[in-house]
C-alpha cells in the first residue's frame, strides 16, 4: 500500500504549493506558489525539509486527514488554528496540538484542522514531501490553469496524496521560537508605474487613506474596498507586464493588490506596488482585515528586502524542541544542526521570495 495521506474532508480551500512556476511569464503561465513563502519555508524547516518543498496550503478553515502509513510528522506554521489529533476516523474528540511545531501521527490517526485565526493561511509539511511529478519546475497548484498540485486542482474528499518517505525519521519533536508571522497594519510600497495616471492629489490620499480586504479576495487578487480613486488619464492602458504586490486601479476605483496566482499582463494602470519585503506578510491578510500603505523609495525597499532575507536565515536559528524553554533556546540550535534537524533551511536565502 502506498504511503498517503487521505483527505476525509478537504477544508475551504486546500492546495499543494512550493515557492511557484517561475521563467515562464512571457508564456501567459502564472508563478503561482505560496501566499506567505515565510511560512512555508518556517513548516518545511520543523520537518527537515528543503525551503521550497510542497505543502498544504490551507485557507480559512483546515481540512480533515487519515493518515495511511506507518507514521507521519507533519508540521504546522502560520495562522493560528484549532488542530485536534484524533485515534480514529470515528471519534469525535482528540488531543489539541499547537501551530509552530512539528508532531508525530501513526497510522489511523486523524489531523483534524479547524478555523484559522490571526490570519488567512496555515502550511502543513510532511517530512520527506510528496510523491508528486512537478510540472514545469513546481508542484504549485495552478488552479485557474488546470496545472501542477494535485491533479490541477483544489484537494477535494476522498484524494490521496502519496508520501516520499514510508515512515518518520527516529527523532524527537521541534518548534519555532520567537517568529512573528502575524500581518501589518501598514504596507509598504512604491508609487507607480503608472501613477502619472492620477493626479498627485489622488496619489496622496491612496497613501493616506485605510482600506478594508473586500470578500472578492482570491489567491489571484486581494480586492480593496475604500476611497475612491479617481482617474486623471482613463482607467484602461496598453497592457503590460505585472508584479506581485502590483496595485491595480480598475474602472470602479477600487485598487487591487495583485498576489501569488496573478495573470502575467494586465491593462489597468498600477497607481503602486507592495515590496517584496512585505508580500509574505500581505498574503496573511484575511477578509474583513484592514490595511493601509505607506509609500518608500526603491532604496529603502532594498534594504529591507536584504533585512527579509537575513531574517529568513536565521529560520533554522529559532528551531529548539518542544518543551525547550526560553532560556535554553540559545544552546539547542547548534545541537539541532549536528544532528541534521535543520540542514533543509542553511540556504534558505538563496530561494527567491
Amino acid at each position: 500500500m502506498i504511503p498517503s495521506l487521505h483527505i476525509v474532508r478537504p477544508g475551504l480551500l486546500t492546495t499543494v504549493q512550493d515557492l511557484g512556476r517561475a521563467g515562464y511569464q512571457n508564456l501567459g503561465i502564472a508563478v503561482g506558489g505560496a501566499l506567505d513563502p515565510v511560512s512555508l519555508r518556517v513548516a518545511n524547516a520543523l520537518v527537515g525539509n528543503a525551503p521550497g518543498a510542497g505543502a498544504l496550503e490551507v485557507l480559512y478553515l483546515g481540512p480533515t486527514i487519515a493518515i495511511e502509513a506507518d507514521d507521519v510528522r507533519m508540521s504546522f506554521a502560520g495562522a493560528s488554528a484549532a488542530i485536534e489529533v484524533l485515534p480514529d476516523v470515528t471519534a469525535t474528540r482528540g488531543k489539541r496540538v499547537e501551530t509552530m511545531r512539528s508532531i508525530r501521527l501513526r497510522r489511523g490517526e486523524i489531523a483534524r484542522i479547524g478555523s484559522l485565526s490571526g490570519g488567512a493561511v496555515l502550511y502543513l509539511a510532511v517530512e520527506g514531501g510528496f510523491a508528486i511529478e512537478p510540472m514545469l519546475g513546481s508542484v504549485s497548484t495552478d488552479i485557474r490553469g488546470g496545472l501542477g498540485g494535485w491533479q490541477g486542482r483544489a484537494l477535494t474528499a476522498g484524494d490521496r496524496l502519496p508520501l516520499r518517505l514510508p515512515r518518520a525519521s527516529d527523532r524527537d519533536e521541534c518548534r519555532i521560537e520567537g517568529l512573528d508571522l502575524g500581518y501589518r497594519a501598514a504596507f509598504r510600497a512604491i508609487a507607480g508605474p503608472q501613477n502619472d495616471y492620477f493626479a498627485p492629489s489622488e496619489l496622496a490620499a491612496f497613501f493616506a487613506s485605510d482600506y478594508t480586504v473586500g470578500t472578492g479576495s482570491n489567491r489571484m487578487g486581494m480586492r480593496l474596498e475604500g476611497r475612491h480613486i479617481a482617474h486623471a488619464r482613463g482607467h484602461n492602458i496598453t497592457s503590460d507586464a505585472v508584479a506581485p504586490g502590483s496595485v491595480q486601479v480598475p474602472g470602479n476605483g477600487q485598487p487591487i493588490v495583485l498576489l501569488a496566482d496573478r495573470q502575467t499582463t494586465g491593462g489597468y494602470p498600477k497607481i503602486a506596488t507592495v515590496i517584496s519585503a512585505d508580500l509574505p506578510a500581505l498574503g496573511r491578510l484575511p477578509i474583513g482585515a484592514k490595511i493601509r500603505f505607506e509609500s518608500v523609495t526603491i532604496e529603502q525597499a532594498r534594504e529591507l528586502r536584504r533585512d527579509l532575507l537575513a531574517e529568513i536565515e536565521r529560520i533554522k536559528d529559532r528551531i529548539v524542541p518542544v518543551g525547550c524553554s526560553d532560556a535554553d533556546a540559545a544552546d539547542v540550535a547548534p545541537k539541532l544542526s549536528h544532528h541534521n534537524l535543520i540542514s533543509g533551511v542553511v540556504d534558505a536565502g538563496n530561494w527567491a521570495i
